[in-house]
């Protein structure tokens, strides 16, 4: 379960309104070592139309539409990081060594990265490989480069 200040975040109601997605701390509470990340609460899912759909098209000179555009939930309730370290850990069966946190809560995409990039830099996560699992910011800055 997601904490958030606290208090359980259970579902998207438990959110206030306006919320695109929020910046996370996983700690595997053995060790102590963390993961820091982002996650969406909703995305954006092509869906393709239908033959009753596509008719409802015909009268409309030029191309038609093959598919529209539908906001579906993401997997936030059951996601733990992409790391590969974690993900290792959680096939093993060990979900209930986890702690998830919510650090911060972001109305947009942009800010959503931002505010990512933000934790990543003021908890220093390249420079402490011993406290966390992310190896780089951004796809730009790697743990490597600090060797």
């Amino acid at each position: 379960m997601w904490t958030y200040k606290n208090e359980p975040m259970e579902t998207l109601s438990s959110f206030p309104q306006g919320t695109f997605g929020f910046i996370y701390r996983v700690t595997h509470t053995p060790s102590g070592k963390a993961y820091i990340g982002k996650k969406v609460l909703m995305y954006q899912k092509k869906i393709k139309l239908t033959k009753k759909e596509l008719l409802e098209y015909s009268h409309v000179a030029g191309r038609k539409p093959a598919y529209k555009l539908a906001m579906t939930e993401s997997d936030w309730q059951t996601y733990y990081g992409s790391n590969k370290e974690i993900v290792a850990m959680l096939k093993e069966g060990k979900k209930d060594e986890f702690k998830r946190e919510i650090l911060c809560l972001t109305s947009n995409k942009k800010l959503l990265t931002y505010y990512e990039t933000k934790y990543l830099f003021i908890y220093q996560v390249l420079e402490k490989p011993d406290e966390f699992f992310n190896d780089n910011i951004l796809g730009k800055f790697y743990r490597r480069d600090f060797d």
